[in-house]
């Protein structure tokens, strides 16, 4: 009996040619998002790191060659983002991933006055998009986490920058869930706008980066950095979900992650979800109050329509 062939995990060597199309990765400067930003290089795409840091961001972009460039984007606040937007003009964006985030802070506030985790995570890359959106041709990627389910199963609305009783792990695990609901309130007004663009949702499993070392808690400093050596993928490994989710023609709304035990290792694949991030009331509702704390709007009227 002939011996069954097994088919190859997904990696990054399964890229197509990407030549002639134009990335924008936030927090590209290190972690999984540099990691991504060059793979896409490599498969011949113009990636533009969008970056807080410059100087950062030029030392990454030099090491991953390829066409890049080097843009300033702070999503901790919003006048950076429209900065951002208005100096991007009238060109052509194929890949918005929505890479940057920050983890289990101590309780701080963004230069708009908003829980650090939320306003960067969630409210920065929300305005971005929008305000982006009219020049994307492909799709949205936005990078969640699997400890969306630690989020007491909904959004704080009474409440959502955390002004009484704040718990750095229940405040990241809020911008996580926000961030799928997003992509999910996304795809349902391109569908209903005939677009042709498309909202997915990615998560690395457990990748050993940096992210983890902006807690100041030393018992979660100390299980994190074990978890690191024990359980965790590299960057490389981590990347594959944002990669899958941004070339491979997948249905929109989408969340990808790792095929392993507990999805914290392994191939990119198609991962479920929890039941409060599959919530479409609840995505409609922080959609509309995210309006409201940034002031960036649905860009009515300037989507392209599909054929």
């Amino acid at each position: 009996m002939a011996e069954k062939t097994k088919t190859k995990a997904w990696d990054a060597s399964r890229l197509p040619d990407l030549t002639g199309r134009t990335a924008v990765v936030t927090g590209a400067n290190s972690g999984i998002g540099r990691t991504a930003a060059e793979a896409l290089a490599r498969a011949g795409a113009h990636v533009v790191f969008a970056v807080r840091d410059l100087e950062r961001g030029r030392g990454a972009a030099a090491a991953v060659g390829g066409s890049t460039e080097v843009r300033r984007l702070d999503l901790a606040d919003l006048s950076s983002v429209r900065e951002f937007a208005d100096t991007w003009g009238d060109r052509p964006l194929d890949l918005l991933i929505n890479n940057a985030g920050v983890m289990m802070l101590p309780e701080q506030r963004t230069a708009d006055g908003f829980e650090m985790q939320f306003g960067t995570n969630h409210l920065g890359h929300f305005a971005l998009t929008n305000l982006l959106l009219p020049r994307v041709t492909d799709r949205v990627v936005t990078v969640s986490s699997g400890a969306h389910r630690w989020a007491d199963g909904r959004i704080r609305f009474e409440d959502l920058n955390w002004t009484s009783d704040y718990d750095p792990r229940r405040a990241y695990a809020q911008s996580k869930l926000a961030n799928l609901l997003f992509t999910l309130e996304l795809q349902r007004r391109l569908t209903e706008s005939r677009s042709p663009v498309r909202a997915l949702a990615a998560h690395p499993g457990w990748a050993a980066t940096n992210l983890q070392s902006h807690t100041t808690n030393p018992v979660l400093r100390a299980f994190m950095a074990f978890g690191n050596r024990v359980f965790a993928q590299d960057d490389r490994a981590g990347a594959l979900p944002t990669l899958y989710a941004a070339t491979e023609d997948l249905p929109g709304a989408s969340f990808t992650g790792p095929d392993g035990l507990g999805e914290l290792r392994g191939a990119p694949t198609l991962v479920g979800r929890s039941a409060a991030a599959s919530d479409a009331e609840a995505a409609r509702r922080l959609w509309t109050v995210s309006e409201e704390l940034t002031g960036v709007n649905w860009p009515v009227g300037q989507l392209v329509a599909g054929r």
